[in-house]
């Protein structure tokens, strides 16, 4: 027998009306000036750290592990900080996906556009190599300053919030993929088309390998390597960072070069120390809530 759920699978589920006062509430917040929005969500951030426990034990934990040259009390500042950076991204969100008054191309500095556009000319579609900065989803708004892309996504299990970042990514994005359909994507590679793309999460262990991800054990998905040798596509780096005074700059990087090379896990690791790299830049930006070292081989739980 399949495994039953008790989860709304309507939108008019009664029990989905706290979620749509909650995006009422979003879509208020989402008008207020961007730099109001940004501070605003820095005193959420500062008040997460407070009241959030688990949420402050998982940064704090990703934070020892990765940054272990840090002094305890560093690695504390840097935690802080990411959970400042947090609370900055989901006002952001609010009024990335709601409040389209708001130009957010003249705050926008893009780097590397070059490598795209390479790959575009040679005939390749283009598989940009996601990460998981907080700033996702008002990166999804500023990468179509750029050009057409689709995004894969994981669903929501909540589906007035899923509808939410569906709507607000599309009113910018081309299309979006659902993060299993592969054939999917691989046909819009075959086009031509842009596709983002980020494997930098624990999804489990089932078709991942264990490579390093800031010198820790990780597991982490092989798709990439299998996607971008099927779609016959260029990988190229995609950052993209909050600046002071409520720019952003986007970042790619050149394409991997003999990419994929065959071997599946050497890959993999190759794409993790990529993201590194970038990481390192604004380190506090990334979404270290996440638990990304949840499964070991061992079978132990870092959090």
């Amino acid at each position: 027998m399949g495994k039953r759920t008790n989860r709304p699978s309507r939108l008019s589920d009664p029990r989905l009306y706290p979620s749509w006062l909650g995006v009422g509430l979003f879509w208020l917040v989402g008008q207020l000036p961007w730099t109001v929005l940004l501070a605003a969500g820095r005193g959420l951030g500062h008040l997460a750290w407070h009241l959030t426990k688990k949420r402050r034990h998982i940064v704090q934990t990703n934070i020892r592990f990765c940054f272990p040259e840090l002094s305890a009390e560093e690695q504390e500042t840097l935690a802080r900080r990411c959970m400042v950076s947090t609370g900055e991204a989901i006002l952001e969100m609010a009024g990335s996906f709601s409040n389209h008054r708001i130009n957010l191309n003249n705050r926008l500095t893009i780097n590397g556009l070059e490598h795209v556009r390479n790959a575009q000319a040679a005939g390749q579609g283009v598989l940009l190599l996601g990460m998981h900065f907080n700033s996702i989803d008002v990166g999804s708004r500023l990468l179509s300053c750029a050009f057409d892309m689709n995004a894969v996504y994981r669903p929501n299990d909540n589906l007035v919030i899923d509808r939410l970042i569906n709507k607000g990514r599309l009113n910018y994005m081309k299309g979006i993929v659902k993060r299993t359909d592969i054939r999917h994507i691989v046909r819009l590679l075959r086009k031509g088309d842009i596709v983002w793309y980020a494997p930098d999460q624990d999804y489990g262990t089932a078709h991942a390998v264990f490579v390093p991800f800031f010198g820790v054990p990780a597991a982490t998905i092989t798709a990439t390597s299998r996607i971008a040798r099927m779609g016959k596509a260029a990988v190229i780096p995609c950052a993209h960072y909050r600046l002071p005074g409520g720019r952003y700059e986007i970042e790619f990087g050149p394409a991997l070069e003999d990419f994929p090379s065959g071997d599946d896990k050497a890959d993999t690791a190759r794409v993790n120390s990529t993201i590194e790299h970038y990481v390192r830049k604004h380190p506090e930006q990334y979404l270290w809530v996440h638990k990304r070292f949840k499964h070991q081989l061992d079978g132990r739980s870092f959090y």
